[in-house]
């Protein structure tokens, strides 16, 4: 785990919900670690000491300037790329990755990730293994929080095997808790104890406090899944062992949740009075923090467990309280069980008409299917509210429906098997249309990706038809006349005034000859076709730096001797090219940094920029032919195009292509 910025997070058939609170004075602290990280690097130190100041700088602008944040990760990123520190650039791409997951930025967070694993790979650090099964475990995090639980399992589990396999100290407890934590959340029970108890096993060899408690925490809700409270107990006991009150007071993530968990473990034992009291006290820690979720959850299970103590007008009272605080924040999650229960409290008390108007409710909150008793239940609640309340009417009924005759059930039979093969006609031959139009879709698709495919290669073909007719025609005649004037030279006699005017033409004619020779370059690169895509890219990068007009700095991972095809090659180019052209053109930008990474057959290009921004709506509207050019070349090679901007902010525009 990457220090403070991995936390622990749980799954149980109650809901447990994490709080991150912020101390008194914690934005005046970072400003005096900004302060004194800002004046530290004015001082004279080793490059390695100056990289990991740099991160440490944007770590701590990242809780008062996010702006200021990026630009600082930006310029360590830059530093240790072009000092090859290759530890130091892992380390700041790991921790730009959290900036990125806190602003839902998950895509780009996943590609930091994967630079900091690509630089990890390539250092001699000491610790740079260590930290390489911290960022597994970081990316595990991520795919987790984008609900991908198979990416999560198989991230995590590279991040345990690196450890175990080079036997790295580190907080190897927390990331078996991790992975009992998401095997809990696909329903992987077993698997879920496996690693709780492997979590157990690694705190007791010399894990912290924290983490003895967090592993036996974590098994006794494992254990409460399966309904095991004989082990959940155990396991809640041993946790209490290391479980301080006095030092959670302010930490609502582990108060809340250790009183939810023993609650829940006591209700299973079957426990209400010991129950009772600990849901009260998950209560109380809520309101004292105004936690809605949790006043919410803790007020339903006391009235829940209420009902077991047969104490029906205590269960109404907490119900009613409950569901107004779920209906206030749209806790949806467990309004339906607040239904359910108040449901149940009427029935039991022969309130029918309420009984049944909270089922009801109930029904229409609940998303799964409704169980074969629920139906029952409901059915029978509403009969005793029309029993009560029209009696006479229900008996009439009744009588007639004993009448029914047995030629009436075969008219009904066949009538609705009638519906049912008219239904499954009609819905045979919807989907039949579907597919017919899915196909076309295809096939219109197809058409636009050959179409472009032509132009492209035809626009490409033209680009390098010309730069060979500049280069070998027009350049041939430049450099034949320049030869014929050489030598004219030598055979005239000319005044002072028209040997300067002689001198003035041949200058002339070398700059044309110089500029003839740049337009057939940036036509079809002579790079691009020798020695591919990296070197091209690099040689146009230097380039635009040696003209002055933009500082750009070029970051290449996984393209070393790695052979692209050739006209994905041309297209990326030409994308990179118009992107930098616009930002010269547009963004009134200092600094530009392009990126090309390659990993596991995708190519991930981004190029930023720290100009003056823009609104990224423009571009749904009118498009110039750049922009145009550039979602061409992306539809063509099946990518993704993702603009970030801002006014006063500069640009980043994101794209990601299969190799």
């Amino acid at each position: 785990m990457a220090g403070k910025r991995v936390y622990y997070f749980m799954r149980r058939k109650i809901s447990v919900y994490i709080l991150f609170l912020m101390p008194a004075g914690f934005l005046h602290a970072q400003q005096h670690l900004v302060d004194s990280i800002r004046n530290e690097l004015t001082q004279q130190m080793p490059d390695s000491n100056r990289a990991m100041s740099m991160m440490r700088l944007a770590v701590d602008y990242e809780a008062i300037d996010t702006a200021k944040a990026y630009q600082a990760y930006r310029d360590a990123i830059k530093f240790a790329n072009e000092k090859n520190l290759y530890y130091q650039l892992g380390r700041t791409w790991q921790n730009q990755s959290f900036l990125f997951s806190t602003a839902a930025n998950y895509q780009q967070a996943i590609v930091s990730l994967d630079n900091a694993i690509a630089n990890y790979r390539k250092s001699d650090h000491p610790k740079a293994q260590q930290w390489e099964a911290n960022a597994y475990n970081d990316k595990a995090n991520v795919l987790k929080t984008k609900n991908d639980f198979q990416g999560a399992i198989a991230y995590y589990l590279k991040s345990v095997s690196l450890m175990e396999k080079f036997k790295l100290a580190g907080n190897l407890a927390g990331k078996y808790l991790n992975l009992s934590i998401v095997f809990g959340d696909i329903g992987e029970n077993l698997k879920q104890i496996e690693y709780a108890k492997k979590a157990v096993s690694a705190a007791k060899n010399g894990g912290t406090r924290q983490e003895h408690f967090m592993a036996y925490y974590v098994l006794a809700n494992a254990y409460n899944m399966q309904n095991d409270g004989r082990l959940a107990k155990t396991a809640l006991d041993s946790s209490r062992i290391f479980f301080d009150e006095t030092d959670n007071l302010d930490n609502i993530d582990i108060l809340f949740g250790y009183y939810l968990i023993s609650a829940q473990v006591f209700k299973v034992l079957n426990q209400p009075d010991s129950a009772f009291y600990f849901f009260r006290k998950s209560y109380e820690v809520s309101n004292k923090h105004n936690y809605g979720y949790g006043k919410a959850e803790a007020q339903l299970q006391m009235g829940a467990v209420a009902i077991l103590q047969k104490k029906y007008e205590e269960a109404e009272k907490h119900l009613l309280s409950g569901i107004e605080e779920a209906k206030t924040i749209n806790y949806y999650g467990i309004l339906d069980e607040g239904y359910k229960y108040l449901s149940d409290v009427y029935a039991v008390r022969g309130r029918y008409k309420e009984a049944y108007e909270y089922f009801q409710k109930y029904k229409e909150v609940n998303d799964s299917v409704v169980s074969m008793d629920s139906k029952k239940y409901g059915k029978e609640l509403e009969k005793k509210y029309e029993t009560e309340k029209k009696d006479a009417q229900l008996l009439i009924q009744r009588v007639q429906i004993q009448r029914k005759n047995t030629l009436n059930y075969f008219l009904i039979g066949g009538a609705v098997l009638l519906l049912v093969i008219s239904v499954l006609s009609y819905r045979n031959y919807r989907q039949k249309q579907k597919l017919q139009q899915q196909r076309i879709n295809e096939l219109e698709t197809e058409k636009q990706l050959t179409a472009t495919e032509a132009v492209l290669k035809g626009e490409e073909q033209e680009r390098s038809r010309l730069a060979k007719d500049l280069h070998d025609g027009l350049g041939g005649m430049l450099s034949g006349i320049k030869y014929s004037f050489q030598t004219m030279k030598g055979n005239l006699v000319m005044t002072p005034e028209n040997h300067q005017a002689f001198e003035r033409s041949m200058d002339m004619l070398d700059s044309s000859i110089k500029e003839m020779r740049r337009v057939a370059h940036n036509m079809m690169p002579e790079a691009l076709v020798k020695f591919g895509l990296d070197t091209s890219l690099k040689d146009f990068c230097n380039d635009i730096n040696q003209s002055g007009a933009l500082r750009v700095t070029y970051q290449s991972i996984g393209l070393e001797n790695e052979t692209i095809e050739q006209t994905t090659a041309i297209a990326i180019y030409r994308i990179v090219q118009e992107l930098i052209n616009n930002t010269m053109k547009h963004a009134s930008a200092k600094t530009a940094i392009v990126q090309v990474t390659k990993t596991d057959g995708n190519i991930s290009i981004t190029v930023e920029d720290d100009g003056k921004g823009f609104d990224p709506v423009i571009l749904k509207g009118r498009r110039g032919i750049g922009w145009s050019n550039i979602q061409s070349r992306i539809e063509y090679l099946k990518g993704k195009l993702d603009v970030q901007s801002e006014a006063g902010k500069g640009t980043s525009v994101l794209i990601e292509l299969k190799a």
